[in-house]
């Protein structure tokens, strides 16, 4: 077992070119079952959700070659169309295989997914498109057994609310299905422009995606491509706040600073400067943060959910009381117990968490229970007095490459150790 070592109050300064986006290149990589040639999928993070789907691939069938942060993948001699439940466990977002495989084989048999426990992720939405496209489901024992009798068709699926999930999901379904699909109140995200302009360079056609509806106009089958998966929009949100807390002054290149549009008023009102410059974003924190008034997790263009917990370490060290509310998942307050043995001041009704800044927080051991309430722990230890330790690291390694390197990088004192490994000093 492995747990991160910080000494906090060290200021961090210099540049960070972020990783590719986790959340694109999980469901690009399951697009890659839809073609029969390979593709080639760059700055695909090296992330231990990564791994897992690059297990599902080759379990499939497919031949998976990795070279630093360019992944290939040949789907030509796909043969399986299930899942076991030991490798759907690794992962919440390993579900987004239902649509490709269904696409690609006619059937499907997987069991519900694992991952961070974060509250419900009900894959309920998933199911019923997948039945207005013609595949028949049964549910038994925690699997779920799917055939299309025929080929699937296009339909019009209006989603009950904007999942990312379902959304990726019925774009993968539908780009091979015979006919049009018409998706109302889709995800907006820009992971999900993302997985459509993978698929439209493999001959997809699909239109609307980044806005409420899309249309999909399925063909008969998709060619390879090559791709850049984009920057990761909350690995660089998480930066940020490392920057705020230690008073940093910190560079992101190679970013897409519309995808932090949700992120940076909220950095302003903590006091922050921001100054961006093409693709490169600059932050420059004050002596002390001020509060936020209230941040709202919201479905894109919204304040993302993702970002909630590291934001949430940040107005704790923060010059008056910020209010939190959580509007995506009902479980994602984990790490707040966790912040209390930091010397954070939180209380938390329901959704909502009542944030009274604190002048310091003190080091103190603290594990990290899912993979953005992980993060929180760091920046929470960045910041403070003395030694923080942060076992649980696997959550965090689900997300962020080599995140105690990155951190080295621009002068954080932060190293990996074995648990049992004896530690020096700093």
């Amino acid at each position: 077992m492995e747990k991160i070592v910080i000494g906090g109050g060290k200021r961090l300064s210099g540049e960070l070119k972020v990783h590719g986006s986790k959340n694109s290149a999980l469901p690009i990589l399951a697009a890659a079952v839809l073609t029969t040639k390979p593709c080639v999928i760059h700055n695909c993070p090296r992330l231990t959700d990564v791994d897992a789907a690059i297990r599902i691939l080759t379990y499939l069938g497919c031949k998976v070659e990795r070279e630093d942060h360019t992944v290939v993948v040949d789907a030509s001699g796909m043969e399986r169309s299930d899942i076991p439940d030991h490798l759907m466990r690794e992962m919440r977002s390993s579900v987004v295989f239902l649509g490709p495989i269904l696409a690609r084989m006619g059937k499907a048999s997987l069991s519900t997914p694992g991952g961070c426990e974060i509250g419900l992720r009900p894959i309920d939405l998933h199911l019923s498109a997948m039945r207005q496209f013609g595949v028949e489901i049964q549910e038994e024992h925690g699997r779920l057994e799917c055939i299309c009798p025929g080929q699937m068709n296009g339909a019009k699926i209006a989603l009950s609310f904007p999942s990312v999930g379902a959304t990726e999901n019925i774009m993968l379904a539908a780009a091979t299905a015979q006919g049009r699909t018409v998706l109302v109140n889709a995800a907006r995200e820009p992971e999900i422009s993302d997985l459509a302009d993978f698929l439209n360079g493999c001959g997809a056609r699909i239109h609307g995606a980044g806005e409420g509806t899309i249309v999909i106009n399925g063909v008969k089958s998709l060619s390879a491509t090559e791709h850049t998966v984009i920057p990761d929009r909350i690995t660089a949100a998480t930066y940020m706040t490392a920057a705020a807390v230690t008073h940093g002054h910190l560079t992101l290149r190679d970013i897409i600073p519309a995808h932090l549009g949700p992120v940076i008023p909220v950095m302003e009102e903590a006091g922050c400067d921001i100054s961006i410059c093409a693709r490169d974003l600059t932050i420059s924190a004050p002596p002390r943060l001020r509060r936020v008034h209230t941040v709202r997790t919201m479905p894109y263009p919204g304040f993302p959910t993702d970002a909630q917990a590291p934001v949430m370490a940040m107005t704790s060290i923060a010059d008056g009381t910020s209010v939190i509310i959580e509007n995506i998942f009902e479980s994602r307050y984990k790490h707040v117990s966790e912040l209390h043995r930091l010397g954070a001041h939180i209380k938390v009704e329901g959704r909502v968490a009542v944030v009274e800044g604190v002048p310091f927080l003190s080091g103190a051991p603290v594990v990290a229970p899912d993979l953005r309430g992980g993060s929180s722990l760091v920046i929470a230890g960045l910041s403070a007095h003395g030694t923080t330790e942060i076992t649980g690291v696997r959550h965090i390694d689900r997300g962020y490459e080599k995140i105690e390197e990155s951190l080295q990088n621009i002068g954080a004192q932060i190293k990996r150790v074995i648990c049992d490994e004896p530690e020096d000093d700093f």
